[in-house]
């Protein structure tokens, strides 16, 4: 007799917990993998703007202290800034082309 005043608590614990908005729904395999895509897709973005960035901070770097270090007139700057700009894009590019062969 327990058992059955248990079970239909229990379901009507559960109709009032779906009724009022409380109970989480169990995610189908298609939400899960399209929230994990959203997730790898924010990842490459950043990784591709961190790729971008780090190569022209690291080609200007380079040329203002050349520039510095030789006396010169923002020479090496504009060569290192075009040169590092060159790296991040080809980095980057190295990054998203294994996704267009699968």
């Amino acid at each position: 007799m327990n058992g059955k005043k248990d079970d239909s608590f229990s379901s009507r614990l559960n109709a009032a917990e779906r009724r009022n908005g409380l109970v989480v729904e169990e995610k189908t395999a298609d939400q899960v993998a399209l929230e994990g895509a959203d997730k790898a897709l924010s990842s490459l973005a950043l990784r591709a703007g961190t790729e971008m960035l780090s190569a022209l901070v690291v080609g200007v770097a380079i040329g203002w202290g050349l520039d510095h270090w030789l006396g010169t007139r923002a020479v090496f700057l504009v060569i290192f800034a075009l040169l590092g700009g060159g790296a991040g894009v080809l980095n980057v590019w190295r990054l998203v082309r294994p996704m267009d062969r699968t």
